[in-house]
């Protein structure tokens, strides 16, 4: 029996259109951009990924020895320059081999002046409003009939989740 092929109407996102011709791009070189990308801050470092993040990687015409184009603030230029090789390192730590040959520093946006508010470090999370008491005891009234005591403080814990989104 023959299987019908199926083809999606409506549109489709950028990214899953593009996906796979990144990654036969990134891996007919050797390695994974996306992974790059998506591992920043593990592969650079507390220190480097909250100042500069990765904007694009680029081949020679050899195919191997890429350049790593990295984006930081004005001020924070210098402080990268400096660890320029590091950051070399630790990314072709990752990989095994050395797929990136040069770090290019750049300190402008990556599509444009326009954007050039450039922020590296996630935002500090903001502090939930305070429950109201009523709910608060609620919560604990609707887990008290239960006998574990690790579960009775899950329950609890949920339930104190679940009426503080229902508060907004």
């Amino acid at each position: 029996m023959a299987r019908r092929q199926t083809t999606t109407r409506g549109f489709k996102r950028t990214a899953t259109v593009l996906n796979d011709q990144i990654r036969r791009a990134g891996e007919s070189r050797g390695f994974a951009v996306s992974r790059l990308l998506t591992h920043w801050a593990e592969i650079a470092g507390p220190e480097i990924a909250t100042i500069a993040r990765p904007v694009n990687v680029t081949y020679g015409r050899g195919g191997m020895g890429a350049t790593l184009t990295v984006l930081t603030t004005g001020a924070q230029a210098p402080v990268l320059e400096m660890q320029k090789e590091k950051l070399r390192e630790k990314v072709n730590a990752v990989y095994g081999y050395n797929a990136i040959s040069r770090v290019r520093i750049t300190q402008t946006a990556p599509t444009g002046f326009a954007e050039g508010q450039a922020m590296f470090a996630p935002p500090e999370p903001v502090a939930p409003p305070p429950l109201d008491p009523q709910k608060l005891a609620r919560a604990a009234e609707a887990a008290r009939p239960i006998q574990n005591e690790d579960l009775r403080a899950a329950l609890e814990r949920l339930g104190r989740n679940v009426l503080s989104k229902s508060q907004h």
